[in-house]
């Protein structure tokens, strides 16, 4: 179930958001009773959340009288730092990317233990996957998810493996020792594949995206059908792509510190 358990001792504001929480990638439109249910909380309470939220902007009801989460919490949500200027600085090369591939084009950040999808770009001929613009999914089945964990703390590795690893299709590395293996590849040869680990007929490549301090802060992939994806060529590409994006960062960097010296 989505949301908290039910607990009279919680706070207007835990509810609300278990409220939000309620939604999401396979339940993006819910009933008031589904809500309620997956929210842990009295229907004449989620009634009331739900009422307000909606007049707020952060839910929008359809003519079928189901919930979707409104407008306003998209546009709330741009706002976050890692969303607004990393995308508005990548966004250029991802269109390149996307042009010169026909592929699907992500850009993508870790958020505990999953990777969440900054941006996507898509094409009508480009293989059909699970990923979405502000989706979530497991990092060891996605060469962008691959890329974040190899270059996170030792720490966050031995934890996400102590999580145990899900089986997604019958390709997907759910051996910890393998894994920590796979990742040390990734480190020292700077990119990631994942070959129908999360969807079959797909092949993914991602390399990291280094900040002003040569920090990794995210990964931008590509994903190709299986049968035609051209691994060396793509990886070019993208640390290529990648290169420009760290180098618009550190011009931004030096103008941020010449006004600031002015």
């Amino acid at each position: 179930m989505a949301g908290n358990s039910r607990d009279p001792g919680r706070s207007v504001t835990a509810r609300a958001l278990s409220v939000l929480t309620a939604f999401d990638s396979d339940h993006t439109r819910l009933t008031l009773t589904a809500i309620a249910r997956r929210a842990g909380i009295p229907l004449a309470t989620a009634h009331r959340l739900v009422r307000e939220l909606e007049l707020w902007g952060a839910l929008e009801r359809d003519s079928d009288g189901r919930y979707a989460i409104g407008l306003r919490l998209w546009e709330i949500g741009q706002l976050a730092p890692v969303n607004s200027r990393l995308r508005e600085i990548a966004l250029p090369y991802l269109q390149e990317l996307c042009q010169s591939t026909h592929d699907n084009v992500h850009l993508a950040v870790r958020d505990g233990m999953e990777v969440v999808y900054v941006e996507k770009l898509t094409t009508p001929r480009a293989v059909p996957i699970m990923s979405r613009s502000g989706g979530r999914l497991p990092l060891h089945s996605t060469s962008v998810g691959k890329v974040l964990l190899a270059h996170a703390p030792a720490s966050v590795i031995h934890q996400y493996c102590e999580r145990g690893l899900s089986r997604h299709t019958p390709y997907t590395i759910t051996e910890p020792g393998r894994l920590g293996r796979e990742l040390q590849v990734v480190r020292n040869r700077g990119f990631a594949q994942a070959n129908e680990e999360m969807t079959l007929g797909s092949c993914s490549v991602a390399v990291p995206v280094h900040d002003v301090g040569g920090v990794v802060i995210a990964a931008l992939g590509v994903v190709a059908h299986s049968v035609r994806a051209e691994v060396p060529k793509l990886v070019k590409t993208l640390l290529s792509a990648a290169e420009a994006i760290r180098q618009r960062l550190i011009e931004e960097e030096r103008s941020s510190c010449d006004r600031l010296s002015r």
